[in-house]
């Protein structure tokens, strides 16, 4: 392709709303005056990740005094004790936390600060998580902050946990400690005072933010979920990273590579919306949590709660190197380790390969699964290198292969490849086994877990049985002239069915009230356009995720011209109805 139309930063525009984007601190000052006159307490409800120092300098002087409500939360060992149990000694991992905010109090502050707000006069700032919690009356907004920015502040050490005073520490700890806890009671927290909350402040860039009424919000969500949309990807580098995706997805030409890239996955990524003339920013994560039966369909709901089930993501090692060699967790131990409902079950559609591209996958026929750990444990304790075509498949791979990969199967990509990664949501339960002798990008070894890695391996996924269930397992559905459908994954035991459709004249795609993830793999451009119009026409470009919410009944999808194009499409594999006796 010689023009790449890849949108790394996709706007949706918003028509639905007609009260537009206030846009720094002076005009939101302004609405602060004027409308919420009659509450004499603000509370800035603060997403951990914020920056409340730049919000207090920018709307500070509005008000006759200022109190920062962190202050009677739990901080630093205190919270840590309170934690310690979800956050766990490990570098990577910790336990999903079921505490609330509740739990992370110190009473004694809070009803201290209580009385003393009670004999207050003039207008008040409250700001902090949980500021409003401390008055009866308040007018509320609540800070968005994105995943992705938050994970650059820890980087950049700008920001630390919430009330961790951990500034610095390192990313992947402070990673884990956003995944496991912060975020989680945030989210909980953020759902339970919703109804209460009268304007959204999107604070990613530090000195403009931006606000909207809730109920505009709400308005906006709305319209994202009745129509086709992509999220705000990101792209990140890697000690394996490759060249790929500086072309193709138009990127910095000037970075020394990007490894990976997460680009259909609410819970990392961003929905940029356009009102007007402004934008604002927000957690994707917001439409999951708003409208979920909109946006994934009752069934979805049903099994999987307002988690996004379906995950695209990049992974490009391109003139590279091999990704780590790499196991998932099985469902029963995800569950009982790190409280997690379902695990990562996943698959790796090859996008481009060079002609020395091939993929590790399962297990050697008659590798004993002692052996294979022992001479790991030798390895990454340096005493040895891995011997990986003693015990590990190595698969030739080319363009349009599609390699499933069900929990407890050992693999990983080598180089020289672009892999769409096709999954389950979850995401970071990754046990490492061999990383190639190599150390990170912050130059410090990779974790390993070879003790979680040697409780999952299944050992029967060997060569025999790989070839079998696992290479290129292609049913054909359809054929006629300029359009031939095929079903490509995932295996029985994941939940993900995907289908690619080679095409040169439009066709029809009936949604079946379940939310479905497309991407085009082939050709440059096709048009999504709905039957009964209910959305405008919305382009879809090569290599670029689109959501097509279960909302949407059936859509036509036509190519740019009459070459042939090809689209994978993920979604949940419907259970069939037990017939009435």
């Amino acid at each position: 392709m010689n023009d790449n139309k890849y949108r790394p930063n996709p706007l949706i525009e918003i028509q639905s709303v007609t009260s537009g984007i206030t846009e720094g601190f002076d005009e939101i000052g302004k609405v602060i005056k004027n409308e919420c006159r009659h509450h004499r307490f603000i509370a800035i409800e603060t997403y951990p990740g914020t920056d409340k120092k730049s919000l207090v300098e920018g709307l500070g002087h509005l008000f006759d005094a200022v109190y920062d409500t962190d202050e009677v939360m739990y901080a630093n060992e205190k919270l840590n004790d309170v934690l310690f149990d979800d956050l766990t000694d490990d570098r990577v991992f910790g336990r999903l936390t079921h505490k609330k905010i509740e739990h992370i109090t110190d009473s004694l502050k809070f009803s201290f600060l209580v009385e003393k707000l009670s004999t207050l006069t003039g207008k008040i700032l409250l700001i902090g998580f949980g500021s409003s919690r401390l008055v009866d009356k308040a007018c509320v907004i609540f800070t968005s902050v994105t995943r992705w920015e938050i994970q650059m502040r820890f980087r950049n050490k700008t920001m630390d946990n919430y009330n961790a005073g951990n500034f610095g520490e390192d990313p992947l700890r402070m990673f884990k400690r956003g995944y496991f806890v912060d975020w989680r009671i945030a989210d909980n927290y953020k759902d339970s005072i919703w109804n209460q909350v009268n304007y959204v402040m999107d604070t990613d860039v530090v000195d403009q933010p931006k606000m909207l009424s809730k109920d505009s919000f709400m308005k906006a969500l709305k319209e994202v979920v009745s129509k086709p949309f992509s999220m705000v990807p990101y792209f990140d580098p890697g000690v394996w990273g490759g060249q790929w995706m500086k072309e193709k997805c138009n990127l910095d030409p000037e970075k020394a590579n990007y490894a990976w890239s997460f680009n259909g996955v609410p819970e990392e990524n961003a929905l940029t919306i356009r009102i007007g003339d402004r934008y604002m920013t927000f957690q994707a994560m917001d439409a999951v949590m708003r409208y979920p039966e909109e946006l994934m369909g009752k069934l979805n709901v049903a099994r999987f709660g307002r988690e996004f089930p379906i995950r695209f993501d990049f992974l490009d090692t391109m003139e590279g190197g091999h990704l780590s060699l790499q196991v998932h967790p099985l469902t029963d131990y995800i569950q009982r380790q790190f409280g997690m409902h379902y695990t990562q079950d996943e698959s790796y559609y090859i996008l481009d390969a060079k002609e020395d591209a091939h993929v590790y996958l399962g297990v050697k026929n008659g590798v004993k699964l002692d052996d294979l750990m022992n001479d790991l444990q030798l390895a990454n304790a340096g005493e040895k290198f891995f011997d990986d075509e003693l015990y590990i498949n190595k698969i030739p791979a080319k363009k349009h292969d599609h390699f499933l990969i069900p929990a407890g199967t050992i693999h990983c990509s080598g180089r020289n490849s672009m892999v769409l990664e096709i999954s389950a949501t979850p995401y970071i339960f990754t046990f490492k086994m061999w990383d190639w002798g190599r150390l990170g990008m912050d130059g410090m070894p990779r974790p390993v877990h070879l003790a979680h890695a040697s409780r999952v391996v299944d050992i029967q996924r060997d060569t025999d049985w790989v070839y079998e269930n696992l290479v290129n397992d292609v049913t054909l559905l359809n054929e006629e002239e300029g359009l031939k459908q095929e079903r490509t994954g995932l295996h029985e035991l994941e939940f993900i069915d995907t289908v690619r459709t080679w095409f040169s004249k439009p066709f029809e795609l009936e949604i079946g009230h379940t939310v479905h993830s497309l991407m085009l793999v082939e050709g440059d451009m096709a048009t999504i356009k709905s039957k009964r119009n209910a959305f405008a026409p919305f382009n879809i470009y090569y290599a670029e995720c689109v959501i097509i919410p279960a909302s949407i009944d059936e859509i036509t999808i036509i190519p740019q011209n009459s070459s042939k194009h090809a689209l994978i499409h993920a979604f949940v594999r419907a259970t069939k109805k037990n017939k009435k006796k």
